[in-house]
């Protein structure tokens, strides 16, 4: 099968759109994790992304009346600008259906290259499905963003610049995973000159559908994904894309959001570019690798497949990397309402900085601190810390990888409550557009009491909520199935320690 592959990505057309990019050596991610890091700078591309070389490969070699009746394609982002700078190239007609919830910058990204947008649906699969049907109904050619050979072969281009570009070979090559058509060409030219360099996939952990698929040995469909990557926001790998994944990826890592961030931040210190989620994937998967295996001085490669992100998710993305490289740790502290207290805590913190510190006064005996605080890049430090806090009389509970801690309580102002009863808690994601909110708030519905509420605009394509509502323990079952009905991804958390101390009722 490589040696197939091989002759397509060696006559693949990208050049009359795509340009030859860059493998730029990242000298500060190098010198931290003692390897060799180069970054493969698909970011630099026209559409800032990769997808207009798979996309450019599969329209230009369509038949002459394939051309003249257009093409159509689904896409949130980076493969929509792919096609349609290719067929502005080609001159020929593009409609692209997008989800509603795509930002507008994107939308107006794809209309500025001459391609006729239709909104649908809430999510790509959706999108998908309706531009299929479009295709039939108007005769149109579907250009699949990744489950096409033309596509798969147009990818595969990278990793033969990759090859001509690095006189030593790379001891692995880093690829982001969304249905797979960038990993499928990587593996397929790579492994079919040097099979001994490792292909390694790289795939958030909420959407780990190659990861999930190459575990069960057959494609399967998740029942949902995580949107912070959205450029691999995908719920089922292709078919063409696994079957060569299975016979050539040596591994896929998982990795989470916060080391997604911190990523991007490596990305950025290195070459002043802020890279797309979904573009620092690879980083990510390559310091994570390096950690478990602990190799030194090997030649590694990451693909920075692409930059499409929006402005204002730039807060979240910062908020979050020191999290991701565990330089900050973030603590609940129990401390007694005395004077004094205070200064004794911070005493003790030594000369680490503190990057947060919310406190609200509760009763006369003890006192609730919610810290953050810097670490230094000993792994070990957040240990070292908790354990001096408590060997000096302090109760600290960890609240570093708390999600619920990180997204809502650290933003939350009021404390306790006094008097609520039968007070539940749950965090919610729902579609992100003008108007969510409120259809959100409506849909809950008049039965139940709300007793809190806390909603931060992050700037992606699903809003989220943690809400606190009032359920008599006999009419639990029908508030269940009223969520059931919603729609939306939930997550009850009413046991969790960061609302328990921080907003808990009393």
């Amino acid at each position: 099968m490589p040696k197939t592959y091989l002759e397509k990505i060696l006559r693949a057309r990208v050049y009359d759109v795509a340009k030859e990019t860059p493998l730029d050596l990242a000298p500060l991610l190098s010198k931290r994790i003692n390897n060799s890091v180069y970054l493969k700078r698909e970011d630099l591309q026209p559409v800032f992304s990769f997808k207009l070389r798979g996309a450019y490969n599969k329209i230009s070699c369509l038949s002459d009346a394939a051309k003249k009746s257009g093409v159509i394609a689904a896409s949130a982002g980076n493969h929509a600008q792919g096609v349609a700078l290719s067929a502005k190239k080609l001159s020929i007609q593009s409609l692209i259906v997008m989800p509603k919830t795509t930002p507008p910058i994107k939308v107006k990204a794809v209309r500025s290259l001459g391609a006729k947008i239709v909104l649908h649906g809430d999510s790509y699969d959706e999108a998908c499905d309706h531009a299929k049907l479009l295709a039939e109904e108007h005769g149109m050619a579907f250009i699949h963003p990744f489950d096409d050979p033309e596509v798969i072969a147009g990818q595969g281009t990278i990793a033969m610049e990759i090859l001509r570009q690095q006189p030593d070979l790379p001891y692995a090559i880093f690829v982001p995973v969304g249905g797979g058509g960038l990993i499928a060409g990587i593996a397929a030219y790579v492994k079919a000159i040097y099979p001994q360099i490792k292909v390694i996939g790289v795939e958030p952990q909420d959407a780990p559908c190659l990861h999930n698929a190459l575990q069960a040995g057959r494609r399967i469909t998740l029942k949902q994904v995580g949107i912070f990557a959205d450029g691999v926001a995908v719920r089922q790998v292709g078919k063409e894309t696994f079957r060569i994944a299975k016979e050539l990826v040596d591994e896929v890592i998982l990795v989470n959001t916060d080391e997604i961030c911190a990523a991007i931040k490596d990305v950025f210190d290195d070459t002043r570019t802020i890279a797309e989620p979904a573009g620092a994937l690879s980083v990510a998967g390559l310091k994570k690798y390096v950690g478990r295996e602990s190799i030194s001085e090997k030649r590694l490669v990451a693909i920075e497949s692409g930059a499409n992100i929006n402005f204002d998710r730039l807060r979240h993305i910062a908020e979050r990397a020191e999290l991701g490289e565990q330089r900050e740790a973030i603590f609940a502290v129990q401390i007694p309402e005395k004077p004094g207290s205070f200064l004794r805590f911070c005493k003790l913190l030594g000369k680490r900085s503190v990057t947060e510190f919310n406190y609200r006064y509760a009763d006369q005996q003890m006192a609730q601190i919610f810290a953050g605080v810097e670490l230094d890049e000993d792994d070990s430090a957040r240990e070292v810390l908790i354990k001096k806090l408590e060997d000096n009389g302090f109760q600290v509970v960890d609240l570093t990888d708390n999600e619920t801690a990180k997204l809502h309580i650290r933003y939350m102002v009021g404390g306790h409550a006094h008097g609520v009863t039968d007070e539940r808690l749950y965090r919610f994601e729902f579609p992100e557009r003008p108007g969510a909110l409120l259809n959100f708030l409506s849909s809950l519905g008049k039965r139940w009491n709300i007793s809190l509420f806390h909603y931060r605009n992050h700037g992606a394509a699903y809003g989220r909520v943690l809400l606190g509502i009032q359920v008599p323990k006999k009419e639990i079952g029908d508030f269940q199935a009223s969520l059931d009905t919603l729609g939306y991804s939930y997550w009850e958390e009413s046991d969790n320690p960061a609302y328990q101390i921080f907003a808990g009722t009393s």
